[in-house]
């Protein structure tokens, strides 16, 4: 069987052009959990962490979270294992 030409470059151009929304989504997702933790006082350890928060006001290695924070922590990381983020 021979695949053509065309339909190869259709699936790479649709895995390139989905490769950035997917990291975008992930993205979204680690920083609106990460948000919620850098309004907790939270201090960051990872590179990624202290270069997008500002470690300047935190206080603490174990946020005390709201319900509401905590579950909506919850769904993120639910989803982000959805998706496969990393």
């Amino acid at each position: 069987m021979r695949i053509s030409t065309l339909a190869i470059l259709t699936v790479v151009g649709a895995a390139t052009w989905a490769q950035p929304a997917f990291a975008d989504a992930c993205y979204d997702l680690w920083y609106e959990r990460n948000a919620i933790y850098n309004d907790n006082g939270y201090c960051f350890n990872t590179r990624d962490g202290r270069r997008t928060f500002d470690n300047s006001d935190c206080y603490t290695d174990y946020p005390d979270f709201s319900r509401r924070e905590q579950r909506r922590i919850n769904q993120i990381k639910r989803e982000e294992r959805r998706m496969g983020c990393t």
